[in-house]
Parts: structure tokens; sequence; C-alpha cells
């Protein structure tokens, strides 16, 4: 039986360890299951408590540039796990893990651009915390499997279908794109690869109730 949490009792939890050993927490979920709010959210609880303790390290940073999917004849299908440079995310996991460097410089995407900025910013030594969000943080097949090892806390977002597709309308409709182009990307690859989270993801430490 999975353990159910809310972000409030993770926050108390996680402050309640030493001070100054890091400890890395993967929130993963489904596209549209609220990743990345749920990352920031926690990251702002944390911080509040204890200022600058804690940074978030996003899976999306390390999506394949558009023209290199062009390349290889996958851009409709970015975000697909394929779509990731898993290599880079472990390189930096590994990096984060040591935590030898006096700050480490991290990528975000940006989605109203679709480009993963580098070095977007910035995570000092002292942070005790880094939340890594993205949808596959958890899958179980190679090359993903290899990111097991560098998670202290798994965490894993349930959310009805319907929930998920409700979101992902709106989040493509605020980008620009209209109705039938949005649920062209929803029914032909969000979908599909939230499917793939839920049917091959590790069984995480908690679940974590979608709001």
């Amino acid at each position: 039986m999975h353990h159910k949490t809310d972000l409030n009792n993770l926050a108390a939890r996680l402050l309640r360890q030493p001070v100054g050993k890091r400890t890395i927490i993967a929130i993963a979920g489904p596209p549209g299951s609220g990743k990345t709010t749920a990352a920031n959210t926690l990251v702002d609880k944390l911080n509040t408590s204890r200022p600058s303790c804690a940074a978030i390290l996003s899976m999306d940073g390390y999506h394949y540039d558009d023209r290199v999917l062009r390349q290889m004849g996958r851009l409709e299908r970015k975000g697909a796990p394929d779509t990731f440079d898993v290599d880079g995310l472990v390189h930096m996991l590994t990096r984060l893990r040591e935590n030898t460097a006096e700050t480490i410089a991290v990528p975000k995407f940006d989605r109203h651009i679709e480009v993963a900025r580098a070095g977007a910013y910035l995570i000092p030594r002292a942070c005790d915390y880094v939340v890594v969000e993205g949808n596959y943080l958890l899958l179980d097949v190679p090359p993903w499997d290899r990111l097991a090892e560098f998670f202290d806390i798994t965490l894993m977002i349930e959310t009805p279908i319907e929930t998920l597709r409700d979101r992902l309308t709106q989040r493509w409709q605020q980008l620009g794109y209209d109705h039938m182009v949005s649920m062209q990307k929803i029914e032909d690859n969000d979908l599909p690869n939230g499917l793939l989270v839920t049917e091959h993801s590790r069984s995480p430490d908690l679940i974590l109730e979608s709001s």
C-alpha cells in the first residue's frame, strides 16, 4: 500500500533532517499533473522556514532542441522519453549529489519559446534540498532507470485523466494553439506519454494527491 502525503507534511518531514546534508527529492507524474506547481510550492515552504535551503531542477531543461528533434524525425513527439538528453540529466544529478562545486548552474525549459535555457539559475553548495520534477523520473526502462540511485525520496502525483485533459487543454490554448491543434497534441502525445508514466514507473515512496 502506498503512503499518501501532502506538501505540508513533506516539508515538515524534510525540515526535521540534520542541516548540511543534501537531500534530492523526485516529483514525477503525467503531463498536466501539476509537478511544477508542486515542486515550486514545496521549495517555497522549505525556504520560508529556512531561507535559501531549497532549489528546483526541472527534467524539462534537458529537452533536445527543436532543430535536433527535426533531424531525428521526432519533433511531433517532443516530450516523449526519447526526446530528452538523459545522459546530461544523469551528469547533472551526479554533480548535485557530489556537491563539491561552490555553485552549479542548471538549465530551465522556457515553454513560451519552446527552448531550454542553459545556466538559467544557480544552485549553491549550501542548498540542502534539491527538488527534481519531471514526467519520467521514476520510469523503469533504460536509460531512465539510471536516475533511481540519485533520489532520496520519490513522489508520484495521482491525477484523474479528465483533470489532465482539462489542464493540458488550458495549457496549450494559453500558449496560443487553437482547440483543434490543442486536442491533437493532447491525444497524440501528452496522454500517451502520461500512460507510459503511470504504467512503467517504479513504485514511489509517497503518493501526492493532485490538488
